[in-house]
């Protein structure tokens, strides 16, 4: 996996300047490998999404993004201590992204670029 590297990062129907954007990410959205070609990748966003990004706009680390409540207005928890019974520090909706900071147990401690930090339960969250 891959996280983009850059605002406004486009996603390409093609190996190449010269394709289609199909979409535009922000800075740290994760994605999943799919293919290398000269010095573009082809990726996979966690809904399903795919294309082509080229190389020196992406990197090696490690990010979630949030996948649960999709097409609801409903958020998930961030918790001080990884567990149910830890307090709530925070809350995220579906699409915001984090930095991977640790896992354990199936919970992530994550940090948003806000400063918040805190753990999730890793099967609301997609990326690495």
């Amino acid at each position: 996996m891959v996280s983009v590297n850059g605002e406004k990062v486009n996603l390409r129907s093609g190996p190449g300047k010269k394709y289609l954007v199909k979409w535009e990410y922000g800075d740290g959205f994760p994605l999943v490998v799919v293919k290398k070609k000269d010095r573009w990748v082809k990726v996979k966003d966690f809904e399903g999404d795919s294309g082509w990004i080229f190389k020196n706009l992406l990197a090696d680390k490690p990010r979630m993004i949030v996948k649960a409540n999709r097409n609801q207005d409903k958020s998930i928890n961030i918790r001080k201590s990884p567990g149910t019974k830890g307090k709530i520090v925070g809350k995220a909706y579906y699409g915001v992204v984090f930095t991977t900071l640790e896992q354990r147990s199936g919970w992530v401690k994550v940090k948003h670029d806000s400063g918040l930090e805190g753990w999730i339960k890793r099967s609301l969250l997609w990326g690495y």
